[in-house]
């Protein structure tokens, strides 16, 4: 087995859903641990987040809780390279919790910590370049030779 340090843990699902899962073990309340787990994949640079928890979380009937934060796509091509997702299980006393992470991960040009593709919809400004504007007409000259005034053409008789 071969397991690798991930640079930034912040942005990884896997390793947030994993870290949810030991904070729910050790018996902190549900609410308290996702937004935890929340602030910390927003500060990590993150553009969104996702957290969902179903299960029973208090009592007998079971019942999701949902804790978004940021911009998160859903549908398009973006989503397979933009959207980090991690699917957990907890196994408690009084049964099982499952836990979802999504994570929408920023544009990077580099490449490091996000897609190096930008999303479609992402329009960047260009600054216009700076155009001198003359103050006196000036007239140009062509780069040929200087026209002769037209000569009249002797017409041919036949």
């Amino acid at each position: 087995l071969y397991a690798e340090k991930v640079a930034t843990r912040g942005l990884c699902a896997i390793a947030q859903a994993e870290s949810l899962r030991y904070k729910l073990l050790g018996g902190l309340a549900v609410r308290r641990a996702c937004y935890g787990v929340l602030r910390f994949i927003m500060e990590s640079g993150a553009k969104g987040c996702e957290v969902v928890v179903s299960g029973k979380l208090r009592g007998q009937r079971a019942k999701s809780m949902k804790f978004v934060d940021g911009l998160m796509i859903h549908s398009g091509d973006p989503v397979n390279y933009y959207v980090d997702t991690a699917v957990r299980h907890v196994l408690l006393r009084q049964g099982v919790l499952g836990i979802k992470v999504k994570i929408m991960l920023p544009w990077d040009p580099s490449g490091k910590i996000g897609p190096k593709k930008p999303l479609p919809d992402h329009v960047s400004i260009v600054e216009p370049k700076e155009e001198i504007l003359p103050t006196t007409p000036i007239s140009e000259q062509k780069g040929g030779k200087p026209e002769q005034p037209a000569m009249p053409q002797p017409v041919p008789t036949a």
